[in-house]
C-alpha cells in the first residue's frame, strides 16, 4: 500500500512530465489497478515490457523529486501549517501572545521553503 501512495504522489506532482504512452500505463497500474497482463494485453505489448515501463516510470519520477524536491517541500509545508493551526487554536484559548510569535516564525519558515 505505501509504494503505491508514494508512486500516487510522484505522479501528481511529476506525471505531466512523462510521455503519453507512460502517463497512460503507469495510470492504470497505480489508479486503475490492472494488472500487468491486462495492460499488456490492452496495449499490445508483453507483460515484461509494461513491467520494465513502469520500473523505468518510477525511476524517472523518483529523479524528478531528487532534483526538485517538491514532495518533501509539500509534506513539510502540511506539517507547518498543522503546527500553525494547532498554535491557533491555544491562542484562542489562552490569548498568549508568545503564541502570534511562534506562528509569525512558522509562516515565514514555510515562506522559506
Amino acid at each position: 500500500m505505501e509504494s503505491i501512495v508514494k508512486q500516487s504522489l510522484l505522479y501528481d506532482f511529476y506525471g505531466e512530465l512523462l510521455t503519453e504512452h507512460q502517463r497512460t500505463v503507469y495510470e492504470d497500474v497505480v489508479f486503475n489497478d490492472m494488472s500487468l497482463g491486462e495492460i499488456a494485453q490492452e496495449q499490445e505489448i508483453s507483460r515484461q515490457g509494461v513491467h520494465d515501463l513502469i520500473k523505468r516510470c518510477d525511476k524517472i519520477l523518483m529523479g524528478y523529486e531528487e532534483k526538485l524536491h517538491l514532495i518533501s517541500k509539500f509534506q513539510e509545508t502540511r506539517v507547518m501549517v498543522s503546527r500553525i493551526q494547532e498554535l491557533t487554536r491555544e491562542f484562542k484559548e489562552t490569548q498568549n501572545m508568545d503564541l502570534i510569535e511562534n506562528i509569525e516564525q512558522i509562516s515565514s519558515d514555510i515562506i522559506e521553503l
